[in-house]
C-alpha cells in the first residue's frame, strides 16, 4: 500500500516506528483532523489555536502576510499541535508567495522565457530557502500544467509554457531546488490543466486528450517529476474522460468525475500506473469544480475514498469535519484507506523531520533569523537575472527601436489594467510605475483620456497626429482565479483606445502579464511580452527599449495565437 522506505519518503526504521506508533495512538477525531489542510489569512491567535488544538488539523496553507505575521502563525500552530503540522503556501514565483518581504523571482512563464533550466532550479531554491525561513515546509508548486489553450484564463503565466519538454525539464529543476532546502514540492494540477479554456474555480474543467496523447505529454511530465522524488501531488477538479473510461469501461458519461473525486484517476492512474508513492492532496475544496457533481456531504469523504490523502480547505469547519467523520463511520472511507492516508500524511511529516524538530523545539522560526533570508542579496540578483533573460521581443517594426527622447520626445501612453483579484493576482498599478520610469528617462508622457461623444462628435485625428512622436501601450491584464477570460475590453465610444494610429505613429505594445494580447491587437508591429511586472522587470523593459540591453527572451508559447494576421 505505502512503502515508507522507498522514494519519496526514504524513512529509517526509527522514523517508520514513529509513524506507526502515532497512528496507533490516535483517536477518531485526531484521525479526521489529520486529513484536513486548512487556510490562514492572519495570525489571529484564537483561530489558529482552535485549528491546531480543537480540530487537530494536519496542516494549514498560509496566504501571503508580513513575515512577522507568518512567524507568529507558525509559532502558534506548532506550539498548540500535538502532531506537528504541515505549513503550506503557493510558492510559485518566489518567497513572496508566503511572506510580503520575500523575493519574487518571476512568474513561472517568465522563468520559462529565459529558456534556462538553471533559472527554474534557482526559483525552487529561493522558494525553499525563504519558505523554510518562515516555517513553511510544503510548497504548492511547481505548476506542471501545459498551456495548450491560449484562451485558458488561469494557467497562462502560471505555467512553463506549451512545450511539454520544457515543462518537464523545468518542473524537475524546481522540484530539486525546493526539496533540497527542506520544503516538499507538490506537482500540480493533476491530471493537467491548460487544454480546456475554463477555470476549475468556477466549473469542472476537462483535459480532453486521448490516453496516448496524455501519456506523451502530461503523463511524461508527471512521471519525470515523480522519478525526481516529488513528495506530493495536488489533484485538480479536472476531468480526464479518456483515462476514466479506459480504467473503468463501465462508466457512463454522467458518472465521470473530476480527478479530486475519481478513484480511476487518483488510485488507478496516479498511484498504480505512474507509481506515485507520496502524498496526494486535493486542490481547494471550495472551488465550484468540486461541488458540481454531487452534494458536498458525499464529496468530502469521497475525495479520500477515491485516493486523495488530504482535503484542502473547508466551506464550514464544523460541517466539513462532520461530513468526513460520518463518511468514516458509514464505511465510505474504509479502515484500510484511512490508515493508508494517515500513513502518507505522517510519512511526509517524518520525511521532513517535523517530529524530530518538534522534540528539539526547532519547528517554529525566530523572526530575526527569518529576516536574514527573506530578500537576500543573492535572491535579488537572481530576480534581476531572470528579468533580463526573459523579456521577449515577439515582433518588431524596422527602425523603431531603440527609443530615446532625442528621437521620440512626445509619448502618448495608453494604460490597460484589470482590477486586483483574490488570488494569483498580478501587481495593479504597474502602468503608472512604468510611466514614471519613462518620464525619468526624459520623455514627455501624456496619458490617453477618452473624450465623450459618438459618431460625428468624436475626437479629431489632429488631436493626436503631429502632437506625438511615439505611442506606447502597457497592458497589465492579470491572470487570477475566478475569471472566465483575460481579454482587453476597449473603452467607449467605439473602442476609443484601440491602436488606430499604427500606420502613422510608431506604436509599441507591451504586455507585463498575459502573453496572448496579439489576439486583440494583431496588426501592432512591435509587440513585447514581459510575463511579470515586478520592479526588476519594469527596469529591464526600459533598458531594452532604450538599447542599453538586448532582448534575450524566448517565447514559451505561440504568442501569435495561431493567427496569420498577428504575424503581419
Amino acid at each position: 500500500m505505502v512503502d515508507l522506505k522507498a522514494k519519496p519518503f526514504n524513512l529509517s526504521a526509527e522514523d517508520i516506528a514513529w509513524v506507526e506508533r502515532t497512528i496507533a495512538g490516535m483517536t477518531l477525531d485526531e484521525k479526521v483532523g489529520q486529513l484536513f489542510c486548512l487556510v490562514g489569512y492572519s495570525d489571529e491567535e484564537e483561530y489558529l489555536k482552535r485549528l491546531a488544538a480543537d480540530y487537530k488539523a494536519g496542516g494549514l496553507m498560509c496566504r501571503p502576510m508580513a513575515a512577522s505575521s507568518i512567524v507568529n502563525t507558525v509559532q502558534t500552530l506548532q506550539q498548540n499541535a500535538k502532531i506537528p503540522m504541515l505549513i503550506a503556501a503557493n510558492l510559485e514565483k518566489g518567497g513572496s508567495g508566503i511572506a510580503e518581504e520575500g523575493t519574487t523571482i518571476g512568474s513561472v512563464m517568465q522563468v520559462a522565457a529565459t529558456d534556462d533550466d538553471e533559472m527554474a532550479y534557482k526559483l525552487g531554491v529561493v522558494c525553499g530557502r525563504e519558505g523554510a525561513a518562515v516555517g513553511c515546509n510544503w510548497a504548492f508548486a511547481p505548476i506542471i500544467d501545459i498551456d495548450y489553450n491560449f484562451r485558458n484564463p488561469i494557467t497562462n503565466t502560471r505555467t512553463f509554457g506549451s512545450d511539454p519538454e520544457r515543462v518537464r525539464r523545468m518542473g524537475i529543476q524546481y522540484v530539486k531546488g525546493v526539496q533540497q532546502n527542506g520544503v516538499a514540492a507538490s506537482i500540480k494540477h493533476f491530471p493537467g490543466d491548460g487544454v480546456d479554456e475554463r477555470d476549475q474555480h468556477l466549473v469542472e474543467s476537462v483535459n480532453s486528450l486521448s490516453c496516448e496523447d496524455w501519456d506523451a505529454t502530461y503523463g511524461a511530465v508527471y512521471k519525470a517529476c515523480i522519478e525526481e522524488g516529488a513528495m506530493t501531488v495536488m489533484v485538480g477538479h479536472i476531468l480526464q474522460p479518456a483515462y476514466s473510461r479506459k480504467l473503468n469501461p463501465a462508466l457512463k458519461d454522467h458518472e465521470i468525475l473530476p480527478a479530486s473525486l475519481s478513484y480511476e484517476l487518483v488510485t488507478k492512474l496516479l498511484k498504480e500506473q505512474l507509481g506515485f508513492n507520496g502524498l496526494v492532496v486535493t486542490d481547494a475544496s471550495t472551488m465550484a469544480g468540486m461541488m458540481i457533481s454531487m452534494p458536498r456531504s458525499q464529496a468530502v469523504p469521497l475525495a479520500i475514498a477515491a485516493g486523495c490523502d488530504m482535503f484542502l480547505f473547508c466551506r464550514s469547519l464544523e460541517e466539513d469535519f462532520g461530513y468526513m467523520k460520518q463518511g468514516i463511520e458509514d464505511g465510505v472511507i474504509t479502515e484500510d484507506r484511512l490508515n493508508e492516508a494517515l500513513t502518507r500524511i505522517l510519512g511526509l511529516k517524518a520525511a521532513l523531520k517535523l517530529h524530530r524538530k518538534q522534540a528539539e523545539g526547532t519547528l517554529a522560526p525566530k523572526l530575526e533569523e527569518t529576516l536574514k533570508v527573506l530578500g537576500a542579496e543573492e535572491h535579488r540578483q537572481w530576480s534581476v537575472e531572470c528579468a533580463d533573460k526573459a523579456v521577449t521581443l515577439v515582433k518588431e517594426e524596422n527602425g523603431v527601436l531603440p527609443i530615446h527622447p532625442d528621437k521620440y520626445k512626445r509619448v502618448l501612453f495608453y494604460d490597460i489594467e484589470s482590477q486586483q483579484g483574490v488570488a494569483y493576482s498580478a501587481r495593479v498599478g504597474a502602468a503608472e510605475l512604468f510611466k514614471e520610469k519613462l518620464k525619468n528617462e526624459g520623455f514627455e508622457v501624456t496619458t490617453f483620456e477618452v473624450n465623450p461623444g459618438f459618431e460625428g462628435m468624436m475626437s479629431s485625428q489632429s488631436e493626436v497626429l503631429g502632437k506625438y512622436d511615439l505611442i506606447i501601450y502597457l497592458a497589465n491584464m492579470v491572470t487570477k482565479s475566478n475569471q472566465t477570460v483575460v481579454r482587453i475590453e476597449w473603452k467607449q465610444p467605439m473602442g476609443a483606445n484601440v491602436p488606430a494610429f499604427m500606420t502613422t505613429i510608431p506604436t509599441l505594445f507591451i504586455s507585463v502579464e498575459n502573453p496572448y494580447h496579439l489576439l486583440d491587437v494583431p496588426r501592432v508591429k512591435t509587440f513585447i511580452n514581459a510575463y511579470n511586472s515586478n520592479d526588476n522587470v519594469l527596469q529591464a523593459l526600459i533598458d531594452k527599449l532604450m538599447g542599453r540591453s538586448e532582448f534575450k527572451g524566448t517565447s514559451p508559447v505561440d504568442a501569435f495565437c495561431g493567427l496569420w494576421d498577428a504575424r503581419l
